[in-house]
């Protein structure tokens, strides 16, 4: 039966992407980032230059998406996008738009597919309570400033670390004061340190899903 379900929640930037795409691989799973939904999301609302603030407009344009591609895009990490998402992800007609796009989702993943690793802020939480496993991602904002900063300059864009840290930090604020899904530790979660070395995350997954072995 593919119904293994894993979430990974935390915050931006503590390398949610990269430890799921590890479990995935380790342990024949379907990998989905709820971050790339939101962001291709916003890549659309952007395009179509859609209201945001508008409601009904926003309702409209919604409904007359049939589902959100999942394939990723260098384009989609772009600041300009990041900024855009972190307040379009804040709508509650948004939210539920892409809560039920991952249910759609999972029910349809390949049978060759033991499950589902999906990964975002609020996985655990709100959108699969009853995932099998559930893990929250810690990491320094500092240490998440410098990996993002890195990041940038490699895709050719400009960065400057302090701005990357003031967002970092904003954004973390944002999350857990926001009135509907706030970043929060799941229950039953196993809090994964990944501020160091990867081959230090990796030892603590590989210790927290001896559950699915």
């Amino acid at each position: 039966m593919n119904n293994i379900i894993i979430s990974i929640d935390g915050p931006s930037g503590a390398g949610k992407e990269k430890i799921a795409k590890y479990i995935a691989k380790k342990y024949n799973l379907y990998h989905l980032d709820s971050g790339l939904l939101y962001r291709r999301l916003t890549y659309l609302i952007i395009k179509n230059k859609v209201n945001f603030y508008d409601k009904n407009e926003l309702v409209f344009f919604l409904k007359s998406l049939k589902k959100i591609s999942t394939r990723k895009n260098k384009a989609l990490r772009n600041e300009k996008i990041s900024s855009a998402t972190s307040i379009i992800a804040k709508n509650q007609i948004v939210r539920n738009f892409i809560n039920n796009q991952q249910k759609i989702i999972v029910k349809k993943i390949p049978k060759k597919r033991r499950g589902c690793v999906i990964d975002g802020r609020d996985i655990g939480s709100k959108v699969f309570k009853k995932a099998k496993i559930k893990l929250f991602i810690h990491a320094k904002p500092q240490i998440r400033a410098k990996r993002r900063h890195k990041q940038l300059i490699a895709q050719g864009e400009k960065s400057i670390y302090s701005r990357i840290l003031r967002n970092i930090n904003l954004r973390d604020k944002t999350d857990k004061k926001r009135s509907k899904s706030p970043l929060v530790v799941p229950k039953r979660a196993v809090i994964i340190d990944n501020s160091y070395s990867f081959k230090s995350t990796i030892k603590q997954i590989n210790k927290a899903l001896t559950k699915i072995v």
